[in-house]
């Protein structure tokens, strides 16, 4: 029961739903038929409403039934007012399953290739209310930006260390070699490791990730002799001009095949651990947060992110 501001009693929503089918069909027996309930108890329901309602809304007979004057006011005001009321409900559903509002999301470059994108569109895609926004962020950054609420969740490359947040697996990758299409070792399918570290190395900055850089420079750790590591002094230099000398290799995971400059290729290293991507999200969830989640294992089901 709803006190409007004159402190009369609002009929409920169903009797005002039943009204406006009798008003349609100006006949009980059919308006009964269409609602699906018994014809006495559409009468029943309809007195009650005129006594809520304080006024007559319909002229009864035996034959026919006729609207009154504030029957006919109900019957124009109704449906439009209904039409309000069922936006208003789709909008609390919709804010309470995380399909609207704002959503903040902090990437690492390295993920922006391909599956940062792939998860923005989808979340997009599959709910217009939300508007999502995609920020690259150094990676170190990102798990703190989440636990005191920057922004809403976090994808980066590799298990980043962070209190206050929670980790999912995203994405598992293989590891391999960005290399000149011309490169001696371009020709195999598969590239040994010791083959690869008997070329300079390339490794990300580890100040912009220490966890992957660590993880690829263990790859060649039991290597002799030592590899020549190098960094580049500009960060996702995207000409790539440095492996085009056809001697230098570039460790990365699968991903950097879908952004290689032209003249490069990609070969996994056999036997080589693979890379994983992780959506962090704050401990304490809303559903924003879950509805993202389930976007996540959505998006990483149908494209096979997490397959061995």
């Amino acid at each position: 029961m709803v006190i409007n501001r004159g402190g009369h009693v609002a009929p409920d929503t169903v009797s005002l739903r039943y009204f406006l089918v009798l008003a349609h069909e100006l006949n009980f027996t059919r308006a009964a038929a269409r609602i699906g309930i018994a014809q006495p108890a559409l009468s029943a329901r309809m007195r009650r409403l005129e006594a809520e309602l304080g006024t007559a809304l319909l002229v009864r007979n035996t034959r026919s039934v006729v609207l009154t004057t504030a029957g006919a006011a109900l019957a124009e005001s109704g449906p439009p007012a209904l039409a309000a009321l069922d936006r208003a409900w789709d909008t609390a559903r919709n804010a309470g399953a995380g399909e609207l509002g704002t959503l903040r999301i902090g990437y690492s470059l390295s993920t922006g290739a391909e599956t940062v994108p792939a998860l923005v569109d989808r979340l997009i895609r599959s709910s217009p209310g939300l508007a999502v926004g995609a920020i690259p962020m150094a990676t170190p950054e990102i798990s703190a930006a989440v636990a005191d609420g920057r922004i809403d969740a976090g994808i980066t490359r590799g298990e980043q260390p962070g209190r206050g947040v929670r980790r999912f697996l995203l994405r598992r990758e293989r590891v391999g070699v960005q290399l000149a299409q011309h490169h001696p070792l371009a020709e195999h399918p598969e590239i040994e490791i010791a083959d690869a570290a008997a070329y300079p190395l390339r490794l990300p900055d580890r100040a912009a990730n220490p966890v992957i850089h660590d993880e690829l420079s263990a790859l060649f750790r039991d290597i002799q002799p030592t590899p020549r590591f190098h960094t580049l002094a500009v960060s996702f230099d995207m000409s790539q001009h440095d492996l085009r000398d056809g001697l230098t290799l570039a460790p990365a995971g699968e991903a950097a095949v879908t952004a290689l400059a032209a003249g490069l290729a990609w070969r996994p290293l056999r036997g080589a651990a693979t890379l994983t991507i992780h959506l962090v999200l704050p401990r304490e969830q809303s559903p924003l947060h879950r509805r993202i989640r389930t976007v996540a294992k959505t998006v990483a089901h149908e494209l096979h992110w997490l397959t061995d």
